[in-house]
């Protein structure tokens, strides 16, 4: 059952995603090309995270042994950091989460590192793009298939697949909560009715060829079956009868 949270606590999400937001920012403002490695990224935000006074949702979650995923080119999500540096060209996204108060919030994004070739960039914005798509049809009396089909239609438009193994979630006091699957891809008109006090994460993964992913021997990295890049955007929102409002921003 879908859990619609009042205004006192869309706000305590807020403060959650809040830092969310700052801890991604402050991660990809660390990364220098060739020196800084994930495993330096995911410690940062360890104490970013600690320091306001929040725990990072995915550190031990169902076995997850870091406080982020970081995935780079290929890999679609869940990367585990490595000590491996970040290369001028590459795109790597940050996603995390963080319990502040009792309250989740979970959001990503995908970075440039360094310069990176034209169609990396545009496989970038027509991610993030999707993102906001969708977004714009996450109003109370749509249902979820308004906003898949929203992101797959504009991803889709544009040359790209996106991944069908994966999709967003509801999200509150546990970082995933019914809905269970808030997709990138469907139809109009289908799915749950989106409700005043819905709180929920939106996420593309898109990729540039082939939608169909691998998982690795870590049972934990998802790759693209084709070897080709992958981005990843994610907000964490409420629905609300005046609007959408996006709980993962810093102000």
């Amino acid at each position: 059952m879908t859990h619609l949270k009042s205004r006192a606590e869309i706000e305590k999400m807020r403060a959650s995603g809040r830092v969310v937001a700052r801890t991604l920012r402050l991660m990809s403002e660390a990364i220098v090309p060739g020196k800084t490695t994930p495993a330096e990224l995911d410690a940062l935000a360890g104490r970013i995270v600690e320091e306001a006074g929040g725990t990072p949702s995915f550190l031990n979650y169902r076995g997850f042994p870091a406080n982020t995923c970081i995935s780079v080119n290929k890999v679609v999500v869940h990367g585990i950091p490595t000590n491996v540096p970040l290369e001028e060209g590459d795109i790597v996204s940050l996603d995390m989460g963080v319990l502040l108060d009792g309250w989740h919030a979970d959001g990503a994004w995908t970075y440039a590192v360094g310069r990176i070739e034209k169609e990396a960039q545009r496989l970038l914005n027509v991610t993030e793009e999707s993102l906001y798509q969708g977004i714009a049809k996450a109003r109370v009396g749509n249902r979820i298939g308004d906003i898949a089909s929203a992101v797959q239609k504009y991803v889709e438009k544009n040359g790209y697949s996106v991944v069908r193994d994966l999709v967003g979630h509801g999200i509150g006091r546990k970082l995933h909560e019914e809905p269970a699957s808030v997709p990138n891809f469907g139809y109009p008109g289908k799915g749950e009715m989106l409700k005043d006090g819905m709180t929920i994460c939106i996420e593309p993964m898109v990729n540039q060829g082939t939608y169909k992913v691998q998982t690795l021997p870590d049972k934990w990295t998802l790759v693209t079956s084709d070897g080709k890049l992958s981005a990843h955007f994610e907000h964490t929102i409420a629905i609300t009868r005046e609007g959408v409002e996006i709980l993962t921003l810093e102000a």
